[in-house]
């Protein structure tokens, strides 16, 4: 029987290469994203997956959407949280409040307000996975990132929590801890960091690959397939643990 798949802010980047992932698999995967055009774009590229959009920190919207995909699919076997923003590039006295709770309301509360919804699924039926996207950025310290790393090592703990009450039930909960991933998002915090470092953006690039020790940046189709073995019976044995997809990162970020 098909697996019955939510993920969320998958239009694009790791979310979209796991929501391919999954319906290559032959799963049915309803996806949530805020950038319409890359919906638009993963929408005819790929039918398969039905798309919608949603604001992540919207409880009411966020309800609304799960409601309407789980009754689409009869049911929900695998949930995917991997809404995240990169959040302020800047020392902590240079962060504003406001910017500091829309980092984590993204990356941290979106994760409890799925999970609150999909567990009395998931234990009703006394099966099912839940994996969170963290980050290497949620294993150690991240010098301009504060926001980002509290809110990755907080999934961290959130999950090997949740893990603890579902496990009786059949239930999973991993986490995921990618290293720095190919693709826009990371161009794009390649800059900041670059900007407030004072630094050139191939420096800081540079400095992402070679304190891995496999020297290169992770793709997402990488990130995508440990997440299909972890909603797989291979993986049902698998739970409260934050697994990195890295490349060995000796060093997550350079000073």
């Amino acid at each position: 029987m098909a697996q019955k798949v939510i993920i969320t802010a998958a239009a694009a980047g790791i979310g979209r290469a796991i929501a391919v992932a999954f319906a290559n698999s032959g799963a049915n995967v309803h996806i949530c994203d805020m950038d319409a055009g890359a919906l638009a774009e993963l929408a005819t590229e790929h039918p398969e997956i039905i798309g919608a959009h949603v604001d992540v920190t919207d409880e009411a919207a966020l309800e609304a959407w799960f409601t309407h995909a789980t009754a689409q699919m009869g049911g929900l076997d695998v949930l995917v949280n991997n809404a995240g923003i990169a959040g302020p590039t800047a020392v902590v006295e240079d962060i504003s409040l406001e910017d500091w709770r829309q980092c984590i309301a993204v990356c941290l509360d979106s994760h409890m307000m799925t999970c609150r919804l999909a567990v009395p699924v998931m234990k009703a039926q006394k099966s099912g996975a839940i994996i969170n996207i963290s980050s290497g950025a949620g294993l150690c310290g991240y010098p301009l990132r504060t926001p980002y790393a509290s809110a990755k090592w907080a999934v961290i703990g959130f999950t090997k929590s949740l893990a603890s009450e579902t496990g009786p039930f059949n239930v999973t909960v991993n986490a995921i801890c990618p290293g720095a991933v190919s693709g826009p998002r990371i161009d794009r915090v390649i800059v900041a960091e670059a900007e407030a470092a004072g630094r050139s953006e191939d420096e800081v690039r540079m400095d992402y690959a070679k304190n891995v020790s496999m020297r290169r940046f992770v793709e997402p189709e990488e990130i995508a397939d440990m997440a299909v073995f972890l909603a797989s019976p291979g993986a049902k044995m698998v739970n409260g643990q934050a697994i990195s997809v890295d490349g060995h990162a000796e060093l997550y970020h350079s000073e």
